[in-house]
This record gives C-alpha cells, structure tokens and sequence, in this order.
C-alpha cells in the first residue's frame, strides 16, 4: 500500500510511484535460482588440493591465569605442521574503537587478544593455535596441547561487577561504557503527573543461529597476496589482519561469497585472523570451520540488558516523563559494546514524544561470553520495555493500547530526547490502524482451559551508522559495448538481497533489463568498498553510492547523444536500450560506441558520504546521532493453554514503512525473517551460562522455532517515499525483529492480566503469571 504525500524533504532521492519502471516490482533476486537448486558456494564449499586445517584450542574456564603451556606432544602427532601462541603473532592485539568507551587510550581498548599469553577471562577463549594436513590430525593434535590453568576471581552479574570490591575483569575496572540522557525537569514532571507506572524488565543472551557456520579459506597467490574466503559481513577487515601480520595492508584480500545469515554474528572477525596467521606462516592453503558447539561456545552473543522504567503520563495520556536505567553486560571483552549501548540509549523512549527524560545506561564487564553486534543492535531489548510502559499506561488509563500510542506518536518535526530531529514523515499511527485492520476480529479460544490475547507494539530503529563514524560507500557501473552493464561494488550480500537491489537500482536509472546487469560484490581487492553489511546501512549507502554513479553514466551517454544529435540532454529519454528525442532514435549500442569515439567514459565511479556529526562523551545530546529511522507496528494473536502454560502463535501482523520498497519481494522476506527471529527471542531462545561456564553446546538445546512454531507473516509495506535511501527508500533489515517480544507479552498480558517481564517466556514463566492472575503471590520471574 502506499501512504504520504511524496513531498520529500530536501536532499532526498525520490520519485512518485509511477514514474518508476523497475524499482517497487517483486522482481526475482539474481541469486534465487542458485540457491533454490542448493549450488551456491558458500565459505565452506570452498576448498584447495593438499590443504591444510586449522582449529584453535579454548579454555575449558572463565576466569584463569595461564602458568604453562607445551606443545611437544601435540608437535609429536603425525601430520601436524604447527602449533601457535600468541607469542607467535606479529601483533597480538584486536582492538574496535568505537564512541563511548570509558578508556581513551587505543591499546586498552583491546576487545582481546588473538591468542590470549596469560589471562583466560571467558569460558571459550583461544589459547592455542593448531595446523595439520589432515582433520583427524587436528582433532588429536589439539587434545595433546598442554596448557595449566590458576583459577582466578570471577564474576557474573553485571550489577555485582559495577559494585565496589568486585573482581576486576580488566585492570582498568569493570565499567565499559556509560551514557546519559538528561533533559527537561524529570523530577517536576513526575511530581505533577496524573499517573505513574513502572517495571523492570530483563532480556536473555541469545546465538545468531545462522545455518553457515564461521568458516573460509585461506592461500596466497602468485603476487604474493594473501587471500582470505570468509564467511564475513566486513570486507575491510583486511585491515586488521595486515596489521595482525604487519604487512601492508594491499598484500591482504577479502573476499565474501554469499552468507548463510550473519544477523551481526560476522560483523566482528571470527576466522580471519587465524587463516591469515596460518596461511602466512606455512605458505600454504589453509581451511577453518567451526563446528556448531563451538559456534555456540564461543561467537559473541545478543547483550543480556536489565531495563527499569518509571513513566509519567497526564490523565488523558499523554507521556510528559521517562525515568530509564539500563544494565547491559558486555562479557568479557568491548567488542562493539559501547556503540550497542549508544543505540539502546537513544531509542529507549521508542516512538513516542516523552517530554522529560533521564537516562542512564551502563555496560559493564564479566567472566561471561562476549557480547556484540545482532540485528537490532542494542535498538531491539529497549523495545520490551518501553513498550511495556505503554500498555501499563493504557490500562491505568482505561485507554485502548492503540490509543494510547496513537496520541504519543512522533510527527516529522519531533525531537528525539537525544536531541536529533526527526525530519521526514512518521507513519506510525497509520501503521497501528494497518495492522489492526489486517488482524482482524480477536479470535475465540480453541477449547476449554485456553485463552487469547491480541498484543500491539511499536517501534522506531535507525538505518545507517553512527554519523559520528564518517560513515561511505562507492560503487563503479560500466558499460559493456553489447549495452550490458556491470556494477561493483565490494558489499557483503548476507542473505539479504543485497547485490539484487543493486542491480535494481540501476537497472531503473539506466533502463538496462535486469538479466543484462551483472554484480561484483564482496571482493575487497576489485571492487570499490562499501563499507559494513550492518546497521541496515547497506541500501542507504551501497544503494546511493549506485544510484549515483549509474545517474553519472546516463548523463555521459546523453550527452554525448546530445553533441553529436544538437537535441539538448534534458530533451532525450533513455528507455530500454533506446534513446530517444526530437527527429532522435538510437540504439543504446551505438551511443556507447559513439562515446568511446568522442572520448566521453561509459563507466562512472560513485561515492556517497553519509551525513556526519560531531561525537559526544557520555552526555547524549546532539543534533544527529543516526541518519534516519524506520517506525512499524505489530499485533499478535495467540493462545495461551492455562494448564501447561503453553503458547500457540495463532496470527501475526507487521506493518512499516519503508518509505519506497526497491523489491516487495526482497521486503516481505526481509520483515518475516525478523519477524520469526524475534518471535523465537520472545519464546525460546536463551544461551545458558552458568557461572560464566556456557551451557549451551547444539541446536538440540538452543531451541529455534520452526515452520511449524510461527504463523504466515502477514508483511503490511507502507510507502512514504521519504526515505534517505535512493528512491526514497528506507532501510528495513532489522527494524521489525524489535516489536515480537513485546508483542508476545502484550498478547500475554491480555490473555491472563499479568505481563510476562523476562526474556525468554517459557511456559513455565507462563504458568507463574497464570497462578498470579488467579491470586497466588509473585514470586521472581525465574
């Protein structure tokens, strides 16, 4: 459906729906026929005749110093080649520098070490390094490893670990990072308001779950370049292996097929540096996979955040007041911790016009697994409680839950507690009418001793990055003298689409059929770089970078038409192979020849910069922190069983803008994969660890929901056209995984009258809502 005016706000790529040709068709992705017959190479597929095999050697503890390492006896085994420590490594150090660490100098910024020398401070954490010729080597090799353990101090909790005396995971302290929102006069809002609610909420750590394992290969060439085949959402991290290896930085190549999901789980390095370490050091093809346990065991997770909220609100409902404290445990290293915080920071307050607002949000470190970037990025666990502030309020109230999101609902003009404005169209309310006019009557019970509950949550999520990280991307589109066309452009296509978007991008700015465009994407040595496929940034800034350069080359063309013709640029049209004016037909194919005879290019290399912004220190106030955001609504129907506490999803509907949909298709997949996703954070998904010692070792006790856990999707596409993306396109990756949890409670919450406050619910946290509704007491949610 399309929504809004089309009026876009300056600077903004638009077009009216029916200038578009190409752009809004539910056209099939260039990759689907591929991946429907199960022939895509993956990072895994790939491999090299007499290769060699790495895996790395972990510790079996969470907090521990190392007294002793012998490699002798795994050196013994027949057909291993080496055994590395991180004395072995050029420069042992992995560090992420991102805005809001509480350490400003760069070497104690370190999200770890690549081989840890003396400090174990994780379950999982690499100690050693093994290359053999063979699999069965490397499994024995790796047993034979010595290395003694003094167990240390520890601690779990990220409450205890801010607490004075605590075991200190670093020597720098326990506190990571730290943000703070204070606007307005709280205290006189909270004093004058109508109604006061609040609560605590509590999210889980939860795995990417991605069917690809972390896995590539690594070799170097004939030009002595070391080439590395991951399974990454981040080309550039070239980078940081040349500096790992100390070599110059265009002597390493990247190169990212397509990913089997990434979802922020390939966004920090995962094989990387150990295939560059190894390769380099043998001079010979080595290939790492991770088996799913250690996958489990040890990628970094979705951030476990504690959430306190205190609302203020007027008798007819309007929010005046938000008292917001967050906890957020980091594991034991950064990673991207502090830039996750950032994001959960400034959308606390959700969609919605909250007049006075204090916030503080913290992160701090523990003996537990890593944590770091997933879809949603720190924007998803503040929407559980938010809102859930929401809902208690329309009760207090005697409001509907629509209602009273209706009335608190940011309008283009609003500003962020943050501080940014919001400068294009929000079709919130909309959105909420949407879904609940899809969804329909509340459905009836299936039979004695069941209930249901329609839930509704809302949401706003940035695309883009932080402007404060300078963020670009380029692209190159070519001619082919056939009037073929290629893109290149070095962005990692996670599953996405991404590289179809591209294609389609072009094709309607150009006009070339879709099956005459061919995409070169993520290779970091021969295409232009594009920057990271995360924080929904890729359409914003890959889609722009082509759109740009794709309007470059049409310009060339026209104009070399318009030399040779007399016709005014502005007065030919290109149009599927043709171009076309005044006493003008000419086959595209011979304007490309004749700009090659006029010395006119028919490629065209396009650069887009993000917008940018001056970084602030722990107080959050600042014009722009994200470029944009994308706002959406959800309502879920299910039934609860009140004897088992089981929760059968029975309908669920998501509707956002998008503000122009590049390929239906590619959203719809986009909004139910998120969707689905959420809805298994909401219902089952939880990494358990126990004293830092992590639980979880298959998908046999990570419970993912299935096709036959989650309803049909139904994906509502609103089109404002107001996006900052080309054709005024917003990004949509991750902003629907945020609302399914709180949904879920939602529907919970009005199934039985008492809200599920922790991540995940189980049945048995179901059951204890259940005996609370019929007046038994309140223990913790456990």
């Amino acid at each position: 459906m399309t929504v809004g005016n089309d009026q876009a706000p300056s600077g903004i790529r638009t077009s009216k729906p029916d200038e578009l040709h190409v752009v809004r068709q539910p056209l099939p992705r260039h990759d689907q026929a591929e991946k429907i017959a199960g022939s895509t190479r993956y990072a895994g597929d790939f491999a090299f005749a007499s290769m060699l095999h790495a895996r790395l050697v972990r510790s079996p503890m969470p907090s521990a110093r190392i007294t002793a390492r012998d490699a002798s006896a795994a050196l013994a085994v027949p057909g291993v080649v080496a055994v590395l420590f991180g004395e072995d490594v050029p420069h042992n150090l992995i560090w992420v520098d991102v805005p809001g660490q509480t350490v400003e100098v760069a070497a104690l910024k370190a999200s770890m070490e690549v081989l840890t020398t003396d400090r174990v401070r994780f379950h999982g954490e690499p100690v050693a390094l093994v290359v053999a010729e063979t699999e069965d080597a490397l499994a024995q090799a790796c047993e034979q490893v010595v290395v003694d353990y003094e167990e240390l101090p520890a601690v779990f909790e990220p409450d205890q670990a801010l607490a004075a005396g605590a075991p200190r995971v670093h020597e720098t302290g326990n506190l990571l990072s730290e943000w703070v929102i204070d606007r307005g006069d709280v205290d006189a809002a909270f004093a004058s308001a109508d109604v006061v609610v609040e609560g605590s909420y509590q999210t889980q750590p939860v795995d990417h779950a991605y069917l690809e394992p972390e896995a590539g290969v690594g070799w170097l060439d004939d030009e002595g370049v070391l080439n590395l085949r991951v399974a990454t959402q981040v080309v550039e991290h070239y980078r940081d292996v040349a500096r790992i290896l100390g070599i110059p930085e265009a002597r390493v190549r990247v190169i990212a097929p397509y990913l089997g999901g990434g979802f922020g789980g390939k966004e920090d390095m995962t094989v990387e540096p150990y295939l560059g370490l190894a390769a380099w050091r043998t001079k010979r093809p080595v290939r790492m996979q991770w088996t799913r346990q250690e996958s489990l065991l040890a990628r970094p997770k979705r951030h476990r955040m504690q959430l306190r909220y205190r609302t203020a609100a007027t008798r007819n409902g309007q929010v005046i007041g938000q008292d917001i404290d967050i906890t957020a445990d980091s594991g034991a290293y950064a990673y991207l911790s502090a830039l996750v915080l950032l994001y959960s920071s400034v959308h606390a307050c959700g969609p919605y016009r909250v007049g006075n607002v204090r916030l503080r949000a913290r992160c701090a470190y523990t003996n537990n697994p890593p944590t770091s970037a997933f879809r949603g990025f720190g924007g998803m666990q503040v929407v559980f409680g938010y809102e859930a502030q929401m809902d208690l309020l329309a009760g207090a109230l005697g409001l509907s839950r629509a209602e009273i999101r209706k009335r608190n609902a940011i309008v283009r003009g609003d500003r962020l507690p943050v501080g940014q404005v919001i400068e294009t169209e929000v079709l919130l309310a909309q959105a909420i009418d949407a879904a609940l006019e899809r969804a329909g009557d509340k459905p009836l019970p299936s039979g004695e001793g069941k209930v249901v509950g329609r839930g509704v949550a809302c949401n706003l999520q940035s695309y883009g990055r932080c402007v404060w990280l300078n963020d670009s991307a380029a692209a190159w589109v070519g001619f082919q003298l056939d009037g073929s066309l290629s893109v290149r452009c070095a962005v990692p296509d996670v599953g996405g689409g991404q590289a179809s978007s591209l294609a389609q991008i072009a094709a309607e700015v150009l006009r070339v059929p879709m099956d005459l465009i061919t995409v070169h994407f993520g290779d970091s040595a021969l295409n232009p770089l594009a920057g990271t496929t995360t924080a929904t940034r890729q359409l914003l800034m890959s889609g722009n970078a082509v759109y740009e350069a794709s309007s470059a080359l049409r310009a060339n063309v026209l104009r070399a038409v318009a030399r040779t013709t007399g016709v005014p640029a502005d007065g030919l049209a290109l149009d599927e192979g043709l171009i076309t004016g005044p006493g003008v037909a000419m086959a595209l194919t011979e304007a490309i020849v004749l700009c090659r005879r006029l010395n006119v290019p028919i490629e065209a290399l396009g650069t887009f910069f993000g917008p940018k912004g001056t970084p602030v220190v722990k107080n959050l106030q600042a014009d722009r922190v994200f470029p944009d955001f994308t706002f959406g609504a959800h309502v879920c129907d299910l039934e609860v069983d009140l004897d088992t506490g089981g929760v059968e999803l029975l309908a669920y509907v998501a509707a956002h803008d998008v503000g122009r949909a590049i390929n239906p298709r590619s959203v719809h997949g986009q909004i139910a994969g998120a969707v689905a996703q959420g809805l298994g954070m909401a219902l089952l998904e939880e990494v358990v660890v126990e004293e830092g010692v992590n639980l979880t070792a298959g998908f046999f006790q990570y419970l993912i929901p299935t096709a036959t856990d989650i309803p049909d999707i139904d994906a509502l596409i609103l089109e404002s056209g107001e996006g900052m993306g080309p054709f005024g396109a917003r990004g949509i990756g991750e902003p629907p995984i945020g609302p399914p949890p709180a949904a879920v409670a939602s529907a919970i919450e009005d199934a039985l009258g008492v809200r599920p406050t922790r991540l995940p619910i189980t049945p048995e946290r179901v059951l204890h809502c259940i005996a609370a509704a019929g007046g038994g007491p309140l223990q913790e949610q456990r």
